[in-house]
């Protein structure tokens, strides 16, 4: 199956849209799926919130995926609900799935970070540098259902920031992958080579929607991030990060570029083609940069104080949860070492014409008066 043959527009779930997603947006979607699907309630948040998976297929793959780790990053669970309405239309590609693999699913590991809109959890803890001490409920709860299930791969699911772009190049890292590390000398052993083998297939297909737009995330070890714990376990494990697509604040368009990856890497693990993708494929992939900014304002005028005549300045937004939905307010931004060169998501240039409408409905005039 390759991303030509969905109609991705029958299997959207358009009742969750947006950057906040918690599990008052999903329970109504997932308590309707049919039959095939398993939903279970496994375990309690700091604030006892309950935490659900959801289960479908009977077939010796087993694949274990979590989203929402870090609460503010929703992308990923968004695609999640798309994958789910794809396997109820019981395609032929559905029904190979179901057959030749078991999926387990944790649509929202950290339910208290989702509803205030935060990374961490109601401990203000970071669940995913939580492996080794297990200090939080949500982190034993993963562990648990890591053992029970004995998951022959794993899907780690994350959205990163505006900030990254692919190499050096201008274009942004709307997708990243990454295949952890399981020791400080960043070695390969046959089950990280299976992650790479994994991302390198995804790449394949992702290449052919956003060419040049697909990053690879750094492999620093750390054995406290969950996914470097479970590949020093010898579980071939993959980082998916949701980044920007140009204009999309909301990400549902890089939500749909995550269905498409996670169909491709589950219908690879199925149909047994792994072997087919290479390593020097996956390192092909090139790694993130730090270049962009979400506003770039050029040639600023005297007028602007405190700033230089001819001068830059960046900005970058703050997501702030209001009324139940994410706004994104406009700060300036320092960087401590400046990048050789910044690219922005927005550009505004004072040697041309200025949006004067834009800049006061974005609050950006009063950043510069």
């Amino acid at each position: 199956m390759e991303q030509s043959r969905v109609d991705y527009r029958k299997i959207y779930v358009s009742e969750i849209q947006g950057r906040y997603v918690t599990y008052n947006h999903l329970n109504d979607f997932i308590s309707n799926l049919v039959t095939d699907f398993k939903v279970e309630d496994i375990g309690m948040s700091v604030r006892n919130n309950r935490i659900k998976s959801i289960t479908y297929g009977q077939g010796s793959k087993r694949i274990l995926m979590w989203s929402q780790m870090h609460g503010n990053e929703s992308t990923t669970t968004k695609a999640v609900m798309d994958l789910l309405n794809y396997l109820q239309l019981n395609s032929a590609d559905a029904q190979e799935i179901r057959n030749s693999c078991t999926l387990k699913i944790i649509p929202i590991l950290n339910p208290d970070g989702a509803s205030i809109y935060t990374r961490v959890n109601a401990n203000k803890k970071d669940l995913n540098r939580d492996a080794q001490d297990l200090s939080q409920p949500e982190s034993r709860i993963l562990n648990r259902i890591y053992n029970d299930f004995q998951p022959d791969f794993c899907f780690n699911l994350h959205d990163q920031r505006t900030i990254f772009n692919v190499g050096t190049t201008n274009k942004p890292a709307t997708v990243s992958f990454l295949a952890p590390a399981f020791d400080l000398d960043r070695n390969n052993s046959t089950t990280r080579k299976m992650s790479m083998q994994l991302i390198a297939a995804m790449n394949s297909v992702l290449q052919e929607i956003i060419p040049g737009q697909i990053g690879r995330y750094d492999d620093g070890f750390n054995p406290n991030c969950v996914g470097d714990a479970f590949q020093m376990k010898n579980t071939p494990t993959v980082l998916f990060e949701s980044g920007h697509y140009p204009g999309d604040y909301q990400r549902e368009k890089t939500r749909e570029l995550i269905f498409y990856a996670l169909l491709k890497a589950i219908l690879t693990i199925s149909k047994e083609i792994i072997g087919k993708y290479t390593i020097d494929q996956y390192l092909a992939i090139p790694e993130n940069g730090k270049q962009y900014v979400d506003i770039l304002i050029k040639n600023v005028k005297p007028i602007n104080n405190g700033f230089n005549k001819g001068s830059s300045i960046f900005m970058q937004y703050k997501e702030l949860l209001k009324e139940g939905k994410i706004h994104f307010q406009p700060e300036i931004l320092h960087f401590d070492v400046m990048p050789n060169e910044i690219f922005g998501h927005k550009i505004l240039d004072y040697n041309e014409e200025v949006d004067v409408r834009w800049l006061r409905e974005n609050g950006i005039l009063k950043l510069l008066s």
